[in-house]
């Protein structure tokens, strides 16, 4: 009877190359077997399978591997929290949860403002171009006042650290000229931070410049963004413990979900799937059921459950949903979509930032 495959071990994907590629030199057949398989070193884990027959060999050999990978000295990784700021209107709740943010997962907190200058206009006297004098004047005048605004705020951060306010962590500032979205987008895309923390202005103040530049990112960042209405209610990170995440049931969400985990896991968390479908069927609670036992299954320290609501590309009704549970965080998966189809079917991502006034985690998987 021929030999069935039996899981060796559950590691990175890049871990289980290495363990196949040795595995293999000693004469071991191995496969390697993963949730997303689109972009396999995406995976949040995958299975390193093998003959059973082989199995008492393998152990022997990736225990040595093992052991050889935990005398390794850590490499150190440079983490960063970007917080894009704007000195004419901003939220202090921002920096107040970066800092949090970043205090959890060790990393620098980074300042992006990006000013705005005006072109500078060209008169034109006897065939000689000369640039305006009131146009350098006020560039000199925008540059200066930048500079000005971020001492000040470096200031009142240094000052707030020393009253513990804030947790002690390095901190800088980075000024950029330009349109605020696509360099912050420029800046995410270069620099690659571990998630962006942003203000918005939610539901009661929906036509204000802060919530558009919000909403142009969370569509189209790389990384995660975690956007929060100067509304809400919270008033620290550790104070986030019931996270709703919206589900259609694509592979890559199981990659998100745990990215919302690792990012909000605290003693009492609470993670609510939900789905949004217009007709009732079977199928979809059997879904959701599923979801729900594997991550219970993950984190059985995350208390976990489902529901299933009228439609997801409603606000209204997401906004009933979420008030009706008391939920402190709203996650959800973003495609990136190109030009034409943002213009005429905005993301949810869109929708959601004029349209709540709770904090929302974006990822982009």
């Amino acid at each position: 009877m021929e030999d069935k495959l039996v899981t060796l071990a559950i590691r990175t994907y890049h871990r289980a190359q290495m363990i196949k590629a040795v595995l293999q030199e000693e004469g071991i057949e191995t496969v390697i077997h993963n949730l997303n398989l689109e972009q396999p070193e995406m995976a949040v884990g995958v299975r390193v399978r093998i003959k059973e027959s082989d199995l008492p060999r393998a152990l022997i050999i990736v225990e040595e591997m093992e052991k050889a990978w935990e005398e390794e000295k850590p490499v150190k990784e440079n983490r960063m929290v970007l917080i894009p700021v704007d000195f004419a209107d901003q939220i202090p709740k921002t920096i107040d949860f970066g800092f949090q943010m970043a205090k959890k997962i060790g990393a620098e907190v980074v300042f992006l403002y990006v000013y705005f200058t005006p072109a500078f206009t060209i008169s034109m006297n006897n065939d000689v171009g000369t640039y305006s004098i009131s146009d350098s004047e006020l560039l000199r005048r925008i540059i200066s006042s930048a500079n000005a605004d971020v001492e000040n705020m470096r200031n009142l951060i240094d000052r707030r650290i020393k009253k513990k306010e804030l947790p002690k962590l390095n901190f800088k500032f980075e000024l950029i000229e330009g349109v605020p979205e696509d360099q912050i987008l420029d800046y995410c895309k270069k620099y690659k931070p571990d998630v962006v923390v942003m203000g918005s202005h939610g539901k009661k103040i929906s036509n204000e410049p802060l919530g558009s530049v919000a909403a142009e990112v969370m569509e189209l960042c790389e990384a995660p963004v975690f956007a929060i209405p100067s509304m809400t209610s919270q008033e620290k990170f550790g104070d986030l413990k019931k996270i709703a995440f919206i589900t259609n049931f694509d592979q890559k969400d199981l990659i998100a979900i745990d990215k919302v985990i690792s990012t909000f896991i605290n003693p009492e968390m609470e993670l609510c799937f939900i789905h949004g479908s217009d007709k009732e069927e079977p199928w979809n609670e059997i879904m959701l059921t599923g979801i729900k036992s594997y991550f219970a299954n993950q984190y059985p320290g995350v208390k976990t459950n489902y529901a299933l609501v009228e439609s997801t590309d409603s606000p209204e009704k997401v906004n009933e949903f979420i008030e009706q549970l008391q939920i402190d965080v709203l996650a959800f998966n973003s495609r990136r979509k190109r030009l034409f189809a943002r213009i005429f079917n905005p993301g949810l991502a869109y929708k959601m930032i004029y349209h709540s006034d709770i904090p929302l985690f974006v990822t982009h998987v």
